[in-house]
């Protein structure tokens, strides 16, 4: 049998001006499930999200909670008005049996401090904050919506460990393929406004999908049939008795009724870059480059040969130097050291990761348009703007739609529409994959297969690097840098450890080296973390508590006629027993270890 569920939301309908957002929609939670939410850009997942988290209330329908379950929903723009330090904030989430060091153990395993103010936080920050408020207090059902938008790879591998491990119930809406694969074990594919589900997990979705748009393909090719037989029979067939006639008459109405009001699937992005004549055969040369901010050294002696159609993914934590290398290795910031050379003919678009840089009060014509006229150049033929706005998603309504008024995914759209009008022969990529939906993923994946150039990508879509790099450069620490042939999981199993985050932080406290053959300096002294001074301090007590429970049950076990009283009770306590001397000897152990630890530091 079937464990209640936790959350269940049913026949679910809500419209926003003219067309239904939701119309039948339903969504079950049970303990310990695991879902993937999917479907296209604007098919309503985060409002069925918000539903579900009470944030929104729907036209029809009905949201059930189990009483006393915790919810927690991880929203894409959270808000931190009123609130001094990110540790404020973490800590208002906190239940009140909640112990308050969770909060900043979780911000310092996501590189915070906890005295961070909240208004000046980056996108990337902002997403780590929002993720340990939503898990500091350890709730039944969490709603995660894009929970690895603006995180970097650490920080994603982090964060899939972390869920991976705990008992929570899980809804996640993500373009992350890896992520939902590794993580979700059911998927509900959100379209059109009803919803589906099938009991496996992600990696078995897209061929699910595939196969009940083929079948409703076909449907519809076999109503549109018998739409044209039933009116052949209307014109040359009418004879025999009216009451069947009237039959037949309303059966055709209804027929086209349902052809009239049938919402077919949305189409895919068509996507074309902006083609210059060929670069040369070397597109980039860098030999020896460094840069240093301070004492820090961001690259350090990075060399490397960039041929023609090469694709180069670099990746590495939030912080580490990614944009600084790849504007060293185009020309728009100079190295200190080194040199790089560029190669004949070079014809750069770039897609730049910051959404905000578009300007809000400027319409989707004018952004594409650059201000004026109807048309855009595309591979030196116009086309009109309508008809290239409609290769990316977008109606022809919103030719006057400001781009303030545009959700995250339609200003990914619109950006790559605008870096790919431009020709080129080498594309810089910067978190591309950043609010696309996956079949845009999927195009876009296939315009970068297909480009006749040269690809730099910077990503942090583990999925779409190995599907598309041909090699990965990757920060090792103290401004070194290493180019690894394959993918990212080629790259991983090369290097044989993940890329840690700790690297960046170590390297804000080391000098930068003068050369290559400089000494290397000392390795800063090992400290505790907050986390292991937190545990020696508080196991004393918890050891105590255990040995005193032990000694409690103990004594009840030592009554001789307690198992011929209650046999069940006499197991019962044996077992608890048990099961508390082995968790007072698990504290003993780990506190004797920690001693150890502060023992040798100090000394």
């Amino acid at each position: 049998m079937a464990p209640p569920p936790l959350l269940q939301l049913k026949d679910i309908g809500l419209t926003f001006g003219g067309t239904p957002l939701l119309t039948s929609a339903e969504l079950s939670v049970s303990t310990g499930e695991r879902v993937s939410l999917v479907g296209r850009n604007g098919s309503g997942k985060s409002t069925l999200l918000k539903i579900a988290a009470k944030v929104v209330e729907p036209d029809k329908g009905s949201v059930f909670v189990q009483p006393g379950a915790v919810v927690r929903y991880l929203s894409q723009e959270p808000n931190f008005q009123g609130f001094a330090t990110t540790l404020a904030y973490v800590e208002s989430g906190l239940k009140p049996t909640d112990d308050p060091y969770i909060a900043r153990h979780l911000l310092e395993e996501l590189g915070l401090k906890g005295d961070e103010d909240p208004s000046h936080l980056s996108g990337g920050e902002a997403r780590r904050v929002s993720l340990a408020y939503v898990l500091a207090p350890s709730p039944d059902i969490l709603l995660l919506d894009e929970p690895t938008n603006h995180l970097d790879l650490t920080t994603i591998e982090w964060l899939e460990r972390d869920l991976d491990a705990r008992r929570t119930a899980l809804v996640i809406i993500s373009h992350d393929r890896r992520f939902l694969s590794n993580l979700t074990r059911s998927t509900v594919w959100l379209d059109r406004g009803c919803t589906r589900r099938i009991e496996r997990g992600f990696e078995h979705f897209e061929e699910w999908r595939d196969m009940l748009l083929a079948e409703e393909e076909k449907e519809q090719h076999k109503l549109d049939r018998k739409i044209v037989a039933e009116e052949h029979w209307m014109r040359y067939g009418v004879s025999g008795r009216r009451k069947r006639n009237m039959r037949r008459v309303g059966q055709l109405q209804a027929l086209r009724e349902n052809r009239r009001t049938y919402r077919g699937a949305t189409g895919d992005a068509t996507m074309t870059a902006g083609s210059a004549s060929p670069s040369g055969a070397l597109v980039i040369e860098a030999k020896n480059i460094g840069k240093t901010y301070g004492e820090r050294a961001i690259v350090n002696d990075f060399s490397t040969r960039i041929q023609r159609g090469d694709r180069i993914g670099i990746v590495g934590p939030n912080g580490s130097g990614k944009t600084t290398l790849i504007s060293m290795l185009t020309g728009i910031l100079e190295p200190d050291s080194g040199t790089v050379k560029l190669g004949a003919n070079l014809a750069i678009a770039t897609l730049n990761q910051h959404r905000d840089s578009l300007d809000a009060n400027t319409t989707v014509k004018q952004a594409l348009t650059g201000g004026d006229g109807d048309t855009v150049e595309v591979n030196g033929v116009a086309k009109h703007v309508i008809s290239y706005m409609k290769d990316f998603l977008f109606s022809a309504e919103q030719a006057r739609t400001p781009l303030g008024k545009l959700s995250g995914g339609e200003r990914g759209r619109l950006m790559l529409a605008q870096a790919l009008a431009k020709p080129s022969n080498l594309l810089i990529l910067d978190e591309p994959t950043n609010d696309l939906d996956m079949e845009t993923l999927d195009v876009l994946e296939d315009m970068i297969g297909d480009y006749p150039g040269t690809v730099l990508l910077i990503s942090h879509d583990r999925d779409f690097l190995d599907r598309l790099v041909s090699s990965v450069i990757a920060p090792e620490g103290n401004g070194l840098w290493i180019e690894y042939a394959g993918g990212y999981s080629d790259m991983l199993a090369q290097r044989g450890a993940d890329i840690s985050r700790d690297q960046v932080k170590a390297d804000k406290d080391k000098p930068a080296k003068a050369s290559t053959t400089a000494a290397t300096p000392d390795a800063p002294k090992r400290k505790m973390k907050f986390k292991e001074k937190h545990a020696l301090e508080t196991l004393p007590k918890t050891m105590a508590a255990l040995n005193q429970k032990a000694n409690e049950l103990q004594s009840k076990l030592d009554d001789a006629q307690f198992y011929i009283r209650d046999r069940a009770g006499f197991e019962k306590v044996t077992g608890d027993l048990a099961e508390t001397q082995r968790k007072l000897a698990a504290a003993e152990e780990q506190w004797l270890e920690l001693e150890i630890l502060r023992e040798e530091l100090a000394g």
